[in-house]
């Protein structure tokens, strides 16, 4: 029996996040859902997820700082992490490539679907 693979989704709008959470665990994903970045480092150790969506914009700690300092924590820091976010500017996905996630997707540019095929990819899922 496989397990269910582990994702973290960091989202603080919950409306959004719910959509999300949802439709991954339709895709039989086990899902864990935090709102701010100081829940998402202490789930990231805690939970052990297999992948985090992690949105950038959000109260306390941002996007950026919570990938920085996972990437740099010997714990998480090969966590595969995607960053889903409103932010469209390439100067922001330079500087989320420059701390090492593993892909971007910007909200506007992406339905749901591409999300979980993301997801997947990162996850060695083929469909």
């Amino acid at each position: 029996m496989d397990t269910k693979k582990k994702i973290l989704l960091v989202e603080d709008d919950t409306a959004l996040a719910a959509v999300y959470k949802s439709r991954l665990e339709l895709e039989g994903f086990d899902i864990r859902e935090v709102n701010n970045g100081e829940l998402a480092l202490s789930a990231a150790v805690e939970y052990k997820p297999d992948l985090i969506l992690l949105d950038a914009m959000m109260p306390k700690i941002s996007g950026f700082d919570v990938l920085d300092i996972l990437r740099n924590t010997p714990d998480t820091a090969n966590m595969r992490i995607i960053m889903l976010t409103a932010l469209s500017q390439p100067k922001d996905k330079e500087r989320a490539e420059a701390l090492g996630v593993d892909d971007y997707l910007v909200k506007s540019q992406v339905v749901i679907g591409d999300v979980v095929e993301r997801v997947k990819h990162h996850l060695g899922i083929t469909a």
